[in-house]
């Protein structure tokens, strides 16, 4: 069989669909995957670097205003669609699917409207983006990784809850494992603060913040400030601070530094979402305010709604703020339990699997 996989621009798009191909190639070890993506995105590095042979197109997001760029972009998805109709032409594959982003507009419409083709989208968060609420009137099977999503697509007979596809290592991996991994005191309560994979300069200010004017925590942080912070954020230290707490660039390990962590601090992506729920972690969540149609704080509310987090704006940030809030669930055992009970509770142990089944379904 021959699946096509279209997704990218960021993370979030792409490596749910890593984790799809790795599961098809798992179940299916005949199988041909063909990755389209563009040359400009994250994944013209990262699906080449996973094994899989990728075809690139040309596209551009839209402006929601007339603009010069808006005539372009209309150009470059001219061009995109007829190069996605003479891969797939070419390839004829039996699925395609896509993850979102921008490239796999051109390529999902073009199989499904256009050839015929049988098609699936996945939606990773709580609030779909333009490109899958777009493509959700053609294509075969909407899949969810959030069961809040299915009110705003229009075909329900169309949608399948599936979750969000991650590394099997949030589910494996023991606490007191991670906590060893670390070499951390069990006894010591440990919260990871993350501001994505590039960090986050307010949250990265409210924490030195919170480090140079309190001291004496009753927790340890293992805070990755994103590597072109890193250097400006640990010169405000002084040894003591850089003793007591774990301050680095960028967390290669997440699963182990996830697992380790009593609570955690972070952005509301849904991938970093579907990772806390399958280890069980509470969060505080600080949606970023510049995502797409704010998506991120659809995420957030969804799992505050839930019990498993607290939602703080990033213009509610401040080192008091957090330092509260983080007291507050540490401070009370009852609290810490239910939100963790919450937080496993909202994760979806088996979303590839679920996956897999659709697209063989189809």
């Amino acid at each position: 069989m021959k699946f096509v996989i279209s997704g990218g621009g960021t993370g979030g798009h792409i490596y749910p669909a890593i984790a799809i191909a790795n599961k098809i190639k798992h179940q299916l070890p005949s199988a041909e995957i063909l990755f389209i993506g563009t040359k400009e995105g994250l994944e013209s590095d990262v699906v080449p670097n996973a094994g899989y042979e990728m075809k690139h197109i040309t596209v551009s997001y839209l402006r929601r205003s007339i603009s010069l760029h808006n005539v372009k972009s209309g150009f470059k998805l001219m061009k995109g669609f007829f190069q996605a109709w003479r891969i797939l032409k070419d390839f004829k594959p039996d699925v395609v699917i896509g993850t979102g982003g921008f490239v796999c507009g051109p390529v999902l419409y073009v199989a499904s409207a256009m050839m015929g083709l049988k098609t699936i989208i996945h939606e990773q968060n709580v609030f779909p983006g333009l490109t899958n609420r777009i493509l959700s009137r053609h294509v075969d099977v909407i899949l969810l990784s959030f069961q809040e999503a299915s009110r705003f697509f229009r075909y329900p007979q169309k949608l399948v809850y599936t979750g969000n596809p991650i590394r099997d290592a949030f589910f494996l991996i023991e606490d007191q494992e991670a906590k060893n991994h670390y070499n951390i005191d069990s006894n010591q309560p440990i919260v990871l603060v993350v501001g994505g994979s590039g960090g986050s300069s307010k949250l990265n200010h409210a924490i030195a913040q919170l480090l140079t004017t309190s001291k004496a925590l009753n927790y340890k942080l293992i805070w990755a400030t994103g590597k072109n912070h890193y250097h400006k954020v640990i010169e405000a230290f002084d040894d003591e601070i850089l003793r007591n707490h774990m301050i680095i660039p960028y967390i290669d390990d997440m699963p182990y530094a996830v697992k380790a962590a009593d609570i955690v601090v972070c952005s509301a992506g849904a991938i970093t979402i579907a990772e806390l729920t399958a280890a069980g972690k509470p969060s505080i969540l600080i949606p970023k305010a510049h995502t797409a149609e704010n998506h991120q704080e659809y995420n957030a509310k969804a799992m505050e709604e839930k019990g498993a987090a607290i939602m703080l704006k990033e213009n509610q940030l401040s080192a008091e703020i957090l330092d509260e809030n983080i007291k507050k669930i540490l401070g009370d055992s009852k609290l810490l339990e239910s939100m963790k009970m919450a937080s496993r509770k909202s994760a979806k142990d088996d979303a590839a699997e679920a996956i897999l089944k659709e697209i063989i379904r189809l």
